[in-house]
């Protein structure tokens, strides 16, 4: 009894450590995350800079009706439909390369892979822009070899062609975040019980079955919560990207949503219509996890949120 008196207050100090511990990313998250909220408030506005806001005239929904009608707005949709359907298709990727990479034995080459594929995360997409410039360019090196042999024509190029952005815009997202994407399966993959492994080469497995019968059964978990949790970023893929690789060919394909928000808010300076798209965005992103939520209870019994 008296152990257990004096272990409480050990533990209610450690919990305290563990709090004070993650107060500063609890006011980063309310910081940038919760803050900015505020700043809905001008899309009911119609906001001019230098104008205090509330001598601003009130719009209502106005900017929200505007939207509606907007053609730009159903372009933008659909070309931002396309890349995250794209990307969908593609999450399974980072799972099957974590299991390509946890066959490789030798800790030395699995490491350098790792570090490899997973450095691409960290360069800005202004280098990555130039990098493919340099090969893709219509006097690019990859360009040329193409040339050459013959699969492609001259003064054509991966960078201005209309009918390429889709796929190729694709490939250099998962070729930046592949290996990024894939330490949390590789660490899902580092709790799976040895026995399990033991157990199936006992019953004649070799590294293929065991990686299909007891390595992606025990990943499927952390597949399906990470798969519902990116639907909320169905609309969130980014402006930096499709920005830099943007011209006057590949414009109607390539701008996406949050590209036409930048445009329109600081660019064009109609900041009310701007934000009101971001609000409209943020509900729709937020529903689709509700429901994504609510299908993940209804299959499999439990929710992820």
């Amino acid at each position: 009894m008296r152990k257990s008196a004096l272990a409480a207050p050990a533990q209610r100090k450690k919990q305290y450590k563990l709090l004070f511990m993650a107060l500063p990313f609890m006011l980063i998250v309310l910081l940038f995350n919760y803050v900015p909220i505020f700043g809905w408030i001008y899309a009911f506005f119609d906001y001019l800079p230098g104008i205090p806001l509330f001598e601003c005239d009130f719009m209502g929904l106005d900017y929200f009706k505007l939207i509606l009608r907007d053609q730009n707005v159903l372009r933008v949709l659909k070309n931002t439909a396309i890349f995250a359907l794209i990307s969908i298709c593609l999450t399974p990727l980072p799972m099957l390369f974590a299991i390509l990479l946890n066959e490789v034995k030798n800790t030395a080459s699995r490491k350098f892979i790792q570090t490899f594929t997973t450095l691409p995360n960290f360069i800005s997409w202004v280098i990555i822009f130039s990098l493919a410039f340099s090969l893709f360019a219509t006097d690019g090196r990859v360009t040329n070899l193409l040339i050459k042999l013959g699969l492609q024509a001259e003064n054509q190029s991966l960078l201005s062609s209309k009918e390429a952005v889709y796929w190729f815009q694709t490939f250099l997202m998962q070729w930046k975040t592949l290996g990024w994407s894939s330490i949390i399966y590789l660490a899902a993959i580092a709790g799976i019980d040895q026995e399990q492994y033991e157990a199936a080469r006992v019953d004649g497995a070799g590294h293929f079955r065991c990686a299909v019968h007891v390595t992606v059964p025990a990943m499927m978990e952390t597949y399906v919560v990470l798969f519902i949790l990116n639907i909320g970023n169905f609309l969130n893929t980014g402006y930096e990207q499709y920005l830099l690789f943007k011209n006057a060919v590949t414009a109607s394909n390539i701008e996406v949503l949050d590209l036409y928000v930048y445009r329109i808010g600081l660019e064009n300076m109609d900041y009310s219509y701007g934000v009101a798209i971001s609000i409209l965005k943020s509900v729709v992103s937020v529903s689709l996890v509700v429901i994504a939520n609510l299908v993940a209870k209804k299959v499999r019994g439990s929710t992820v949120i």
